[in-house]
């Protein structure tokens, strides 16, 4: 959401924020910790502490144990990602044991836990990160360490440090089962997350291939859309072609295809999605970007 009012602006980040740490909060105390799987990241950290020190609760360790990420997190983002953060963390920690105080789930199949519990996590991780923020531990680590690794998405990264802690989860706990559950529930929240994080790019490219090309040029920026002519040749007839490059929003599909196919039934339209994309009509490059 962009607005121009800063007010605006800054309750939807903080309602946003507050709804991914609900369910950050609902998803623990449902799907984890009643079947005894791992979330991975410090809340997993703070889990194995729990099991040797039980007085500790899991979400104030959380809190104490991400203080240097932190730290590191503001020296590279700013005082921005400080307050948002630790707005998250907070409310999150808070959430996660004032609902563990309030109502005790019960245990369920732990395939179910997993497959749920990983869906819910990764939407609320996804959420917050879509507005600068995160609770902590494995998230914030993965926004910095995308610093080195910008080739690996967000999601890819999050996955690799959670199954790090999940196999210290398991040695603690001598369950492995619950172990390859948690690696199950990491991959499909690293997997939701991206949906969230990169789906909100809602894009597409088509790469038109026509004998009309300069007709379905016209027509497409009749549609407002930006096009881009490309040299080709033939591979079987050697004939010279043009190749039109378009990127549209996902909405827009049904209506090109009509449009191009209308003008030459025979044109070749080859749908690719769009990881990002970045320019007039989409979103803008900024270096703390995911």
């Amino acid at each position: 959401m962009k607005s121009k009012n800063p007010m605006m602006r800054w309750l939807y980040e903080y309602g946003v924020i507050t709804l991914g740490s609900a369910l950050y909060a609902l998803c623990f105390n449902w799907f984890f910790q009643p079947n005894n799987i791992s979330m991975g990241g410090f809340t997993g950290v703070a889990q194995i502490i729990n099991r040797f020190v039980p007085i500790l609760p899991i979400g104030v360790m959380s809190i104490v144990l991400n203080v240097p990420l932190f730290i590191i997190g503001v020296r590279k983002q700013g005082v921005k990602l400080l307050i948002s953060s630790l707005f998250a963390m907070t409310i999150g920690s808070l959430m996660l044991d004032g609902l563990a105080a309030a109502y005790a789930f019960q245990p369920m199949e732990p395939l179910l836990a997993s497959v749920y519990g990983g869906v819910l996590l990764g939407i609320s991780m996804g959420l917050m990160l879509t507005v600068g923020a995160t609770t902590g531990g494995t998230e914030l680590a993965a926004r910095l360490l995308k610093y080195r690794f910008r080739h690996i998405s967000i999601g890819r990264l999050c996955l690799s440090i959670d199954v790090i802690v999940i196999c210290l989860y398991a040695m603690t706990f001598h369950s492995v089962n619950n172990a390859l559950y948690g690696i199950i529930s990491m991959y499909i929240s690293s997997l939701a997350m991206d949906a969230v994080v990169y789906g909100s790019v809602n894009a597409k490219i088509a790469y038109i291939i026509s004998s009309h090309s300069g007709e379905v040029a016209q027509r497409l920026l009749q549609m407002d859309l930006g096009i881009t002519l490309l040299d080709g040749r033939g591979g079987f007839s050697g004939d010279k072609k043009q190749v039109v490059l378009c990127a549209f929003k996902r909405s827009q599909i049904a209506a090109i295809k009509a449009a191009v196919t209308a003008l030459d039934p025979n044109a070749f339209i080859i749908v690719c999605e769009a990881h990002e994309v970045l320019g007039e009509g989409f979103s803008e490059y900024t270096p703390d970007g995911l």
